[in-house]
């Protein structure tokens, strides 16, 4: 749109009401918030557990169909949803993830909303924020450390150095870091082995937070990490060198979600963040038990495409918390949906409706995978100014022929007033009794069962590989105990298969497991497949190349 101001100016426009008024809306009083300035604070952990008799509000799951350099605006979908619901006067707040540093300084430039939907203060979200990302490298790496110093104070517990599986971490995309050689230099400084760097958001810490129900639960599954193994091949855990107690108390501010506010001033929680292709993807438990305690409806989002973010929400985060989501909105855009139908970036801009069409097989694929958890679905057209009527139209075509509505959104240029069709929708959705939410396979599955289900139920793989060493790893794990746990698969998320460039929605690929990792403290499996990394690297033109302080000091380049 011509004239229309950058997400940032309108971030810094906006009109911010003071933290403890926003708090005060939702009954919290002025002594149970942990103010960081003037507009964002943490709630208290006993105000928090003084919530527990209250009933639950609904749960709403926004989604995306796969996402591709045209665009979805699946948080900006979001937040605006929130401010709809609020509009058409239901009580509703949003709980999504924080923003990590790597992807902003390098593809994103920004994680909280985009246009007239965001959420503020935008600058120091994208940034510091509260410091919980700080928290959790420093409590990773203090683990690093001990386990380290454990070695080189004469190892009581017999790790064998060779069989170390922890890692480093830090919050910035920095390929060089992925495998590196450690305690180099001489006796002094160790006993040198391999070792490599995480991303902070793959942390299993970050996926700890996320998942604890409080600061005990969060100190149990601390200790609970597998750091290595001995020389008979049995498992070392971090509370085996006393780790678990200096970690959690490093974690003890991160855990309480922090409150925050949309530009139409609801109110909304930014808690944790783990990433979706790596990790589960999904803002921290807490975060969302807390806010269905205090509003009507709830509105999260899940990391990347359905295939990925949705599908880890309802196996991984529902099924460990108990939650029961009402209703999904599924975010398309016609140039996303051009893109995955094979139109080029540079031509997204002319009607191409048979492209359209080709590409919607993509959020078809989205709408029936998303049924099988038994969640009614909606579809979110979240529009742009060169979309077509005729385009529009083709995608509310695509819907209906899989039973659900498709529901044009102007959001992002007109906030609130945008998106009340799609608010009232969603609201009748959550009422309507038809949500019978299960997650896609039991517990009581094995391990590579699970994966297979998954590869083939929502990915349409028609072959699932691993060898021999991958799936006796998994049978070990049976074998003590782990058997029961759900499986968190790592795996592009710009196609259903594990060729990134495979647009649209492929069936009959082969999905190859390379690598299982035990995240026994969080509580999941991971199985990486394709070329998925754990420590992503910056593009050849990094957003940070772009962002910057001007002459009045304010920053340039976040979006």
């Amino acid at each position: 749109m011509t004239g229309m101001k950058s997400d940032i100016e309108i971030a810094r426009a906006a009109a911010k009401k003071p933290i403890t008024e926003i708090g005060a809306r939702l009954g919290i009083p002025p002594e149970k918030l942990v103010p960081y300035g003037h507009d964002k604070a943490k709630i208290s952990a006993d105000f928090i557990r003084s919530l527990s008799s209250r009933p639950d509000g609904k749960l709403i799951l926004v989604t995306a169909i796969n996402p591709t350099p045209a665009g979805e605006g699946k948080t900006t979908t979001t937040v605006g949803l929130v401010d709809g619901l609020n509009r058409i006067g239901r009580n509703a707040m949003v709980c999504i993830r924080e923003a990590s540093l790597g992807p902003c300084f390098g593809v994103k430039g920004g994680a909280a909303g985009g246009g007239y939907a965001q959420i503020v203060p935008m600058e120091d979200m994208n940034l510091h924020f509260t410091g919980d990302f700080h928290a959790i490298t420093s409590a990773h790496n203090l683990l690093s450390a001990l386990i380290d110093n454990h070695i080189y104070w004469g190892n009581e517990q017999a790790i064998d150095s060779r069989r170390v599986t922890w890692r480093r971490v830090m919050d910035m995309n920095d390929r060089a870091l992925r495998e590196v050689v450690c305690s180099l230099g001489g006796v002094a400084n160790g006993y040198p082995r391999e070792t490599g760097f995480d991303i902070t958001v793959a942390s299993e810490v970050m996926a700890i937070l996320c998942l604890s129900e409080d600061l005990a639960d969060l100190e149990r599954r601390l200790g609970e990490i597998i750091i290595g193994y001995r020389r008979d091949k049995s498992p070392v855990r971090a509370r085996d060198i006393k780790a678990d107690g200096a970690m959690a108390v490093l974690l003890k501010d991160a855990m309480q979600p922090n409150l925050v506010q949309t530009l139409e001033n609801n109110p909304a929680f930014v808690h944790g963040g783990p990433f979706a292709n790596i990790a589960h993807g999904c803002n921290s438990v807490v975060a969302t038990r807390t806010a269905l305690k205090l509003a009507d409806y709830v509105v999260t989002e899940a990391g990347f495409g359905a295939d990925l973010g949705a599908e880890k929400f309802f196996d991984i985060k529902c099924r460990k918390a108990g939650l029961q989501p009402a209703a999904a909105v599924i975010v398309a855009t016609v140039r996303a949906l051009k893109m995955n139908g094979g139109v080029k970036k540079d031509e997204l801009g002319q009607e191409n409706v048979d492209a359209v069409v080709a590409g919607a097989e993509n959020l078809a694929r989205h709408i029936e995978n998303v049924r099988k958890f038994g969640v009614p679905v909606v579809v979110a057209i979240n529009h742009f100014g060169s979309d077509t009527e005729a385009e529009i139209e083709a995608v509310k075509r695509c819907a209906a022929r899989q039973g659900a509505e498709a529901i044009l959104c102007r959001h992002w240029a007109e906030g609130s007033a945008g998106i009340t069709e799609l608010a009232t929708r969603v609201a009748d959705l959550a009422h309507g009794g038809t949500a019978h939410f299960s997650p896609l396979y039991p517990d009581k599955l094995p391990l590579f069962e699970k994966i297979e289900r998954i590869a083939r139920d929502i990915y349409r793989a028609g072959e699932v590989t691993a060898d021999k060493q991958v799936r006796e790893q998994l049978r070990l794990w049976e074998e003590q105990g782990y058997g029961g746990l759900p499986v968190c698969i790592a795996k592009t998320q710009y196609s259903f298969s594990t060729d990134p460039s495979l647009r649209g929605a492929p069936e009959g690929h082969v999905v190859n497991v390379r690598e299982v990792r035990l995240s026994a403290g969080a509580g999941f499996v991971v199985a990486i497949t394709g070329e998925i990394m754990t420590m992503p690297g910056l593009p050849q033109s990094p957003a940070a190349e772009r962002i910057f302080l001007n002459e009045q000091g304010y920053i340039e380049g976040l979006f």
